[in-house]
């Protein structure tokens, strides 16, 4: 693990600083699913503090086994509105908000006695399906609805984009999210995150101005078969 980690750390300050960036201002967020909870608390040893879940259920699990270590726990994973109450009540970070319904559950479900819940809107740039996300006409509207809930602080963007081989074209998505990001900054939002990029392109969303990078495979080597 520690090695893994050195390599991905090496790969986002050589990204960084080809665009002049603080490799600093980017976090990595394990992608933790499917992963025993004594390998996250390893690599909590390494060094890491954010890490991301997709399935509730197993994520529950580890999170109650791993109390005693003082993690930062991200939702990334497709949200059902009937399982938003156990995600509004335990995690820190949910990126996979893509409609209003959502939201206001998670709002109204965030205990009082915890901070705001950050959210992060995740964007369907290639509107692919079985693929979750609001689409980029749909952004601003829905990003206004979401900075009035109470209980929630939007943070910024989040995108799964298709898979490519070629750093331009990984860029190319990348950018349309950065897009979208500044434009709503500019009519004052003040979002301070972009979630993009994962093992294989992690390159090209540094390069692009992401400020998490949602890490699995680079870091615990291939998921174990279910």
């Amino acid at each position: 693990m520690p090695e893994n980690l050195d390599r991905v750390r090496g790969r986002i300050a050589a990204a960084a600083a080809q665009c002049g960036r603080n490799a600093h201002s980017i976090t990595i967020v394990a992608a933790s699913k499917s992963q025993p909870s004594a390998l996250i608390e390893a690599a909590a040893r390494a060094g890491l503090e954010h890490f991301g879940e997709s399935y509730l259920k197993e994520a529950l699990e580890k999170i109650a086994s791993l109390a005693a270590v003082p993690l930062t726990w991200h939702f990334i994973g497709r949200l059902q509105a009937n399982k938003t109450r156990p995600v509004a009540e335990t995690f820190s970070w949910v990126h996979s908000v893509d409609r209003l319904r959502l939201a206001q559950r998670l709002s109204a479900q965030r205990p009082y006695h915890a901070p705001p819940l950050n959210v992060c809107i995740e964007v369907s740039l290639a509107a692919e399906p079985g693929k979750a996300g609001a689409a980029p006409a749909d952004v601003p509207a829905l990003a206004a609805a979401v900075a009035e809930l109470p209980r929630l602080k939007l943070r910024g963007l989040m995108c799964l984009p298709p898979e490519e081989r070629a750093l331009e074209s990984q860029r190319r998505w990348f950018a349309e999210l950065r897009g979208i990001f500044e434009d709503l900054n500019s009519a004052g939002a003040g979002l301070d995150t972009l979630s993009m990029g994962m093992s294989e392109d992690l390159e090209a969303a540094v390069l692009e101005g992401a400020t998490l990078v949602r890490i699995g495979t680079a870091l615990f080597g291939p998921r174990p078969p279910a």
